[in-house]
């Protein structure tokens, strides 16, 4: 009876994590559905107000390490309470602010909270949880990290609708924390590690500007001419001011290994090469995610769904994450990591590519989009923590942050790759419109000038609608083809690139099977003694 009950609470303990880590991820994408109705009612410009997610995008890859450690340290149900407190707080504060300014106060301090949610979570799993159920569990609570990133502008947007503002997107957060709060101080049971006396504050510091800097490079690159744009002071400046942090840090982490100093990224840590390897891999998932982000901007080009009914087609992908998450931390259990990894970056592959070539009717991008949501859900969760998690050894908290900063960056950089091929693949429509009206019978030079204007002006989201208005029909064909073989050209490579990123995952991780076995079987050791 009283193992019934500890077991209850337990599960009542996970469900509080689950909810807690859906909380904060969603608020990484809602605020995308009423960015502009927020630029608006601050009278601030749409360069100004990127920065509300900017602002939260930085202070998450900053604090989720440190965060990490700190719940080694100081246990991870306080931290656990206290970043709940202050991500409701700067909901709060968000909801309330009076202007611009306070806002994006808001917004950081609200990023501060989320930073350690999932990173908590998935350790406070790994700490309480049997070896043969972890799996499992890291898998929903991916789950929920990837679906919350996922759904969050569709979530917003149904919010916006039903309430008529964008301060409910962040006020509906407040009495889930409350809630939180007070079910977790009742029911979370408390874990740390043991750790060294003297906390790494140099550390810290030195790599949190590393972060900042590799974050802010990624985010001043350009579309377009990406090896231009790379070249400038303004990302190539930064991306060697950070590395000049990361060495730093490496030397200061060398030194802490001979005192009695709880390392912030330990040394010894980092000359694991499974630990690099993963890291690696957590960096490719995060263009999976990147490549999720276009998927209402693809089926409106090349399926010619309206742009207000697009997001609900992210609905199956969404779902199959869901799935696969669940199944793939079932998986884990079962076979381990290292198979896990290689199947869902085999589906990840069919799914990514099959969207890419073949997905141009509504049946076969459902088809495709639930494969790609079935291998981007298994590999989102448990296989990369469970192997960061046996290559930390006891410093789980900052290494597992620090996989999720790796997937950050990936996240990151992806969009902007992305948005070159999507520019690089409406650029061929200039040599493609005479090529098809030729086709078709049609000399360019005897369409007025005017007909051809109002195709090309603006941008490419109207381009079907003014199509759809010219009176002639052989030119309405001949420029409806160019239009979807452009958009094909566009959209393709997107997820051609992510199906390599899949496979890339796979080389590495059979690359080191016995390197990450040996980590494993390690880890089982000091688990029992």
């Amino acid at each position: 009876m009283v193992e019934q009950q500890k077991e209850k609470q337990k599960n009542l303990g996970f469900i509080i994590l689950m909810i807690g880590v859906f909380m904060a991820a969603l608020d990484n994408g809602i605020i995308s559905a009423a960015l502009t109705t927020i630029n608006s009612s601050f009278h601030v410009s749409a360069t100004s107000g990127s920065w509300g997610i900017t602002l939260y995008t930085l202070g998450l890859a900053v604090t989720t390490p440190i965060v990490g450690k700190l719940a080694d340290r100081y246990g991870r149900k306080r931290l656990y309470l206290i970043e709940i407190a202050i991500f409701t707080i700067g909901s709060l504060g968000v909801a309330l602010s009076t202007n611009f300014t306070l806002f994006l106060a808001a917004r950081l301090l609200q990023s501060f909270g989320g930073g350690g949610i999932f990173i908590i979570a998935s350790s406070h799993v790994l700490s309480t949880v049997r070896k043969d159920r972890q799996g499992s569990m890291l898998g929903l609570l991916g789950g929920m990290n990837g679906i919350a990133s996922v759904v969050g502008p569709n979530i917003g947007s149904f919010l916006m609708d039903i309430t008529g503002t964008w301060h409910w997107l962040f006020l509906i957060n407040v009495p889930i924390g409350v809630i939180l709060l007070v079910s977790g101080a009742l029911l979370l049971k408390e874990t740390k590690e043991e750790v060294m006396s003297k906390t790494d504050y140099l550390g810290i510091t030195l790599l949190s500007f590393f972060i900042l800097s590799m974050m802010f490079a990624v985010n001043n690159l350009g579309t377009g001419n990406l090896l231009q744009s790379f070249l400038d002071w303004s990302v190539l400046g930064l991306l060697i001011l950070g590395i000049i942090f990361f060495a730093t840090l490496l030397y200061v982490e060398k030194r802490n290994e001979k005192s009695n100093v709880d390392a912030i990224l330990p040394y010894e840590l980092l000359r694991k090469p499974t630990y690099s390897m993963t890291l690696i891999m957590g960096l490719l998932s995060g263009t999976f995610i990147g490549a999720v982000i276009f998927i209402p901007s693809f089926v409106e080009q090349i399926l010619g769904i309206p742009a207000a009914k697009s997001g609900y087609w992210m609905t199956p992908l969404a779902l199959a994450s869901g799935i696969g998450a669940g199944g793939g931390g079932y998986f884990v259990d079962k076979q381990g990591p290292v198979k896990t990894i290689v199947f869902s970056g085999m589906i990840a592959i069919l799914g990514f590519g099959g969207l890419g070539y073949f997905a141009d009717t509504k049946l076969l991008f459902v088809i495709f989009s639930v494969l790609a949501g079935i291998g981007f859900g298994f590999v989102l969760g448990a296989p990369l923590t469970v192997l960061t998690s046996n290559a930390a050894g006891r410093q789980k908290g900052s290494a597992i942050g620090t996989l999720s900063v790796a997937r950050q960056i990936g996240l990151t950089i992806s969009p902007t790759i992305y948005a070159t091929f999507i520019q690089n693949g409406f650029g061929k429509l200039g040599a493609l419109i005479p090529e098809k009206l030729q086709a078709h019978g049609i000399n360019p030079n005897d369409i007025p000038a005017g007909m051809m204007e109002q195709v090309s002006g603006g941008g490419y989201a109207d381009i079907t609608e003014k199509i759809n208005q010219i009176p002639v029909p052989a030119v309405r064909a001949a420029l409806e083809e160019a239009f979807q073989q452009a958009a094909h050209a566009a959209y393709g490579p997107i997820y051609y690139f992510t199906s390599i990123m899949a496979l890339f995952m796979i080389v590495i991780v059979i690359s080191f099977r016995k390197k990450y076995k040996e980590d494993e079987l390690l880890e089982a050791r000091e688990t029992q003694a």
